[in-house]
């Protein structure tokens, strides 16, 4: 069965926006924002030195090195966010580095205990959730003192949420978005001998809202933090609607969402195969199959930008995706050119563009 865009209440919500174009967008989020985000790494950086256990440092070191671009990427959703715009990004930054700690603990660690790594991930939940208690999230992790590091980031975020005005209307889809992020992170590094089966089966108990969507796609599209951006950037908006979420959330998950991590997995299968990770992408017949769903996705993703609250911001989100999984090096080393070619044809002369100009961002910022 084909995969079905969801058309039902897609008149697009006006929202107060500052850039209303491409390419006024691309310049602030180049000159402008980027810049602010390798001073905020830079500030995480140099927290690192408190932890005193020094398999957390090295983890907390490595998800800052080796996973910058996922805060330099997440880092546009600030743009349009007016006199919020430094507080959103601080909000994004510190969550998104919270996430890629998270992954490292529960991936390069050695440690395969699902009851660990559930426990560390409250930390999303309390970041999320100001007014909550905080928890002891190394309970029952086999290192423990990171010197308050993963506290002060999940007080960082507390603190910016605080500060944006419509937070409350958006927090119980950010929260079902956590909770799905969670979900696949515990599982997905459970031992590999029942990962997948447990994995795949949680897919499948929520696949019924989605018609057409097959289970890894599902999977990835949880593993993405995209709509939990777009959301704090209606949540940065005075008078953000019931409308403009569920258009976001729609449009999002599962198609942009989804879009941006089966590239991630689409440009790591080479480095997978060879480390025996799993990889979404594995899921697929062939690859014909494969770049069948990953077209099915692009198609899909650029027909649901369409319909958010910010159009033209969106439909620039999933050709930035484009850009920046199918400019990496990893591409032309692994032989993926044809195929990488051939989605960028399937995206327009837009996504074309934007690729060009992602080569000299990776110049500028990205390691």
């Amino acid at each position: 069965m084909e995969a079905r865009l969801e058309t039902a209440d897609t008149t697009p919500t006006t929202l107060p926006v500052r850039y209303k174009t491409r390419s006024g967008i691309l310049f602030h989020y180049i000159f402008k924002t980027l810049p602010q985000v390798k001073r905020l790494l830079k500030h995480w950086e140099t927290q690192t030195n408190q932890c005193k256990e020094p398999e957390l440092k090295k983890q907390a070191l490595a998800s800052l090195h080796t996973k910058d671009f996922h805060c330099h990427g997440g880092a546009v959703y600030a743009v349009n966010c007016g006199s919020m715009e430094y507080i959103t990004l601080r909000l994004i930054v510190a969550y998104q580095t919270i996430c890629d700690y998270l992954d490292n603990l529960c991936d390069r660690a050695g440690s395969t205990d699902g009851k660990a790594f559930e426990h560390l991930h409250q930390s999303l939940f309390d970041a999320l959730t100001p007014d909550s208690s905080t928890n002891d999230y190394y309970l029952y992790y086999p290192y423990k003192d990171d010197g308050g590091y993963l506290m002060q980031l999940v007080n960082e975020c507390r603190s910016c949420i605080q500060q944006l005005p419509s937070y409350a209307e958006v927090y119980p889809e950010v929260i079902k978005l956590a909770r799905w992020y969670t979900d696949l992170q515990v599982k997905k590094h459970l031992h590999h001998e029942q990962r997948e089966q447990v994995l795949q089966a949680w897919c499948e108990e929520n696949l019924q809202a989605y018609p057409g969507v097959w289970w890894q796609e599902f999977a990835a599209a949880s593993g993405s933090t995209l709509a939990i951006f777009a959301l704090f950037t209606l949540a940065a908006t005075k008078g953000g609607c019931a409308r403009a979420k569920n258009q976001i959330m729609s449009a999002y998950f599962p198609w942009i969402c989804g879009l941006h991590i089966l590239l991630d997995y689409f440009i790591d299968q080479e480095e997978d195969r060879q480390g025996g990770d799993l990889n979404f992408t594995f899921y697929y017949q062939n690859e014909s199959q494969m770049l069948e769903r990953l077209s099915l996705f692009v198609k899909n993703s650029l027909l649901a930008a369409a319909t958010t609250p910010l159009p033209v911001f969106d439909k620039t989100i999933v050709h930035g995706l484009l850009a920046m999984y199918l400019s990496d090096t990893k591409i032309d080393k692994h032989r993926l050119r044809q195929e990488a070619n051939h989605l960028i044809n399937q995206a327009g002369t837009g996504a074309k563009s934007v690729y060009r100009i992602c080569h000299m961002v990776r110049k500028l910022y990205l390691r």
